[in-house]
């Protein structure tokens, strides 16, 4: 196939946030070298969000295969969209999740596929469906493995360098105006991520008060579901802190770009403020910190004792909660206030 000939792909990134999150970096190197190109991006529809208002992108397409867990019956449905989606004749169609199921939803889309190989995921069995195939260890950074999977098909490499120099490329319009009331202007806002998709990936509410309340800036939570919402009451009722109502991703993405700095754990609206260019410290516990974020001089992590395995995460290491909360403070501090002077 000649590079020089693609004028449609269709890239399939379906799941989580911050999995997405970590590929749309992409984009814009992608545009660089083909300005019309158009892209489509295939994504389960509770985080298409995210990917809305992106310039770079033509058409966002829905999938549900979350569904088919509760009710087996709705694969046939799944399959029949997806394979409508095949007649736009995709020029290359790549799978930057390396799953199975992304794997089976590309290969609905049309033959020219690429994705990693089978050596570069744990779902080796995916790359059976990739024509082209893409190597890059499993625990290299995963922005940077993004990137590769990403661009090498396409014929050019992303480099670091750009990777550092990135334009923000999370996109909002119309947000909710509620977010203008939480902001204050005589103070620094610091938006806590509390929540995570695991618990044991969710740092303690306690320490989380006492860096609130020894901060003393402009305190504000945001929180995705019930229980989520449970926490950030408790922290507020022992902090200075406030708990915004629940933002739609438009509206968080917005909340975040005003954010002097985002505090949270490894889930997708902290790695959000990296895609913002907007400061940031990353709590790890029980997953990787240098894979799971791009540290830069204003994205920083703090990692648990813990050896962590990428390959093998372990759900019941709770090591997140050991780690100071003075470290974090002094880190926030650092960027607060050093980086301004």
């Amino acid at each position: 196939m000649n590079k020089h000939n693609i004028q449609k792909i269709a890239v399939v990134k379906l799941s989580a946030m911050g999995d997405i999150i970590h590929a749309m970096v992409a984009l814009q190197f992608i545009k660089k070298h083909y300005p019309n190109l158009r892209i489509d991006w295939f994504v389960e529809s509770a985080f298409s969000g995210i990917l809305e208002n992106n310039p770079h992108i033509n058409n966002i397409y829905c999938v549900n295969l979350k569904r088919i867990k509760n009710k087996k019956s709705e694969i046939f449905s799944q399959i029949a969209r997806i394979k409508e989606y095949s007649k736009n004749n995709y020029d290359l169609i790549i799978d930057a999740q390396g799953l199975v199921k992304s794997a089976l939803v590309s290969k609905l889309l049309g033959k020219n596929i690429a994705g990693f190989s089978k050596n570069s995921i744990r779902e080796k069995f995916a790359s059976f469906f990739y024509k082209i195939k893409v190597d890059i260890a499993y625990d290299k950074n995963a922005i940077i493995r993004n990137a590769k999977v990403l661009s090498t098909p396409l014929g050019f490499e992303i480099t670091n360098e750009e990777i550092n120099a990135k334009e923000p490329f999370l996109f909002f319009k119309d947000e909710n105006p509620v977010i203008e009331e939480y902001l204050q202007k005589n103070k620094n806002n610091i938006v806590f991520v509390i929540g995570a998709s695991w618990i044991s990936k969710m740092y303690s509410k306690d320490k989380f008060v006492k860096i609130i309340n020894t901060l003393d800036e402009n305190a504000l939570i945001v929180w995705g579901n019930e229980f989520e919402r449970t926490v950030a009451t408790y922290i507020a009722t022992h902090s200075k802190a406030r708990v915004l109502p629940k933002l739609d991703l438009n509206s968080l993405k917005a909340l975040i770009s005003k954010a002097n700095l985002v505090i949270g754990n490894d889930t997708g609206p902290t790695h959000a403020a990296w895609a913002l260019n907007v400061p940031s410290i990353t709590i790890f516990g029980n997953t990787p910190g240098r894979r799971n974020t791009y540290v830069t001089s204003m994205n920083q992590i703090i990692e648990s004792q813990s050896k962590v395995n990428p390959f093998k995460i372990d759900k019941s290491d709770l090591s997140i909660n050991k780690i100071d909360e003075q470290k974090i403070i002094e880190l926030a501090k650092g960027l607060l206030y050093e980086q301004k002077n």
